[in-house]
């Protein structure tokens, strides 16, 4: 069984200004809807069962381009995605996002990893809003 998905979008926007805003935490809220809150080291995780407090650990490389996230949750279990924004000319960019199953247990890994597909390509496209404006 997959355990992973990779979806990327075009931006109209450098890569260094999409790293700029990707790789800030604070941001996570306003473009995805897995966050209610994010900072630097803390976020407040939207599940299906509510609110979730956790540790958030950002990884970043600007030179490679790589905005990754450690998520740690309150039971000790830890949930990560990984990311890279591309260059495709001066003004323009790749965001690729690997999103990784969420740690649940075995019989759930299959529907939990499909319903996050679709809410991250949603994602991604309201990434592609917020930075062209």
């Amino acid at each position: 069984m997959k355990n992973f998905d990779v979806q990327s979008i075009g931006l109209t926007v450098s890569a260094q200004a999409a790293f700029d805003y990707i790789s800030q935490p604070a941001n996570l809220p306003k473009w995805t809807n897995a966050f209610s809150r994010a900072d630097a080291t803390t976020a407040v995780l939207v599940t299906p069962n509510g609110e979730v407090p956790i540790t958030l650990q950002t990884v970043t490389s600007r030179e490679a381009g790589n905005v990754d996230w450690l998520m740690t949750f309150p039971d000790g279990s830890v949930a990560s995605a990984y990311s890279r924004i591309t260059a495709n000319g001066a003004d323009n960019s790749i965001y690729t996002f690997v999103l990784m199953a969420p740690p649940v247990p075995l019989e759930a890994l299959e529907g939990a990893l499909e319903a996050q597909k679709g809410i991250l390509a949603t994602e991604l496209e309201k990434l592609k809003g917020i930075l062209a404006a």
